[in-house]
């Protein structure tokens, strides 16, 4: 089973095994039909795509972020129907080093579907080893798939204004410094951040090839910002519950 990282190799290994699903998660915040543009043009085969603002997140309303949680029991159904059961190993991938990919890959965690996988170095890696593409829609066998949300991988506003003036919890930010700090801010009314968190954005846990670093970088990285708190301490925040994944 693969629940983190899967490496391109290991995905070219699978591509025909009939217990394993991929998903291209391709898309632009600034317009909402470029990855799905995209996966028409040419994806891994076999991926079904999945659309961020579609079908990874519900309903904006004047009390939500951009990217509300989806329905637990809608998205079971979805992931039903695009053949994901109980024992389905899970890939997901997208073009911008993971950044989008990850939502899908925490959604089926919260749910309670340990076997998915990011497929490290994502799209661009697959190009640069040259493997296969293709623009044919891939036969889908529908399964059945039960939702198990768990209520404790999230937190809501109140508790993270808790957080705030909790010395033994870190609030991380994980979108680019410019908009952490305010200089920049494309997407929201607002610029800037959480008062009392920390920006560490998730570009850092990458190497330059858009694979994510060795896990005794990233170890170190980690232990420095913790400053001695638990792991589970932590909250992770960005922009609209996508990249903080």
């Amino acid at each position: 089973m693969f629940k983190t990282l899967i490496s391109t190799e290991q995905l070219a290994q699978h591509l025909d095994s009939p217990d394993w699903v991929v998903f291209d998660c391709r898309f632009t915040l600034t317009d909402a039909q470029a990855g799905r543009h995209a996966y028409a043009a040419g994806h891994i085969p076999g991926a079904r795509y999945a659309h961020l603002d579609e079908d990874l997140a519900s309903a904006i309303t004047p009390t939500t972020g951009r990217h509300p949680l989806p329905d637990p029991q809608a998205l079971a159904q979805k992931l039903g129907a695009w053949g994901v059961g109980a024992t389905t190993q899970v890939v997901v991938y997208d073009d911008s080093f993971g950044s989008m990919a990850v939502r899908l890959w925490w959604l089926l965690r919260w749910l309670g579907h340990d076997a998915v996988a990011l497929l490290n170095g994502g799209l661009p890696r697959w190009h640069r080893e040259k493997r296969p593409l293709t623009e044919a829609l891939p036969t889908i066998a529908a399964q059945s798939f039960t939702a198990h949300p768990d209520r404790n991988i999230w937190v809501d506003a109140g508790e993270v204004e808790a957080a705030r003036h909790d010395r033994t919890r870190l609030i991380l930010d994980a979108r680019p410094e410019i908009r952490f700090t305010g200089d920049m801010e494309p997407l929201d009314k607002v610029a800037g951040h959480i008062p009392c968190s920390c920006n560490w954005s998730f570009e850092e846990n990458l190497d330059m090839d858009g694979t994510l670093l060795p896990i005794d970088e990233l170890r170190v990285a980690y232990e420095n910002l913790l400053d001695g708190r638990p792991p589970h301490s932590v909250i992770h925040t960005c922009g609209s519950g996508v990249t903080a994944c």
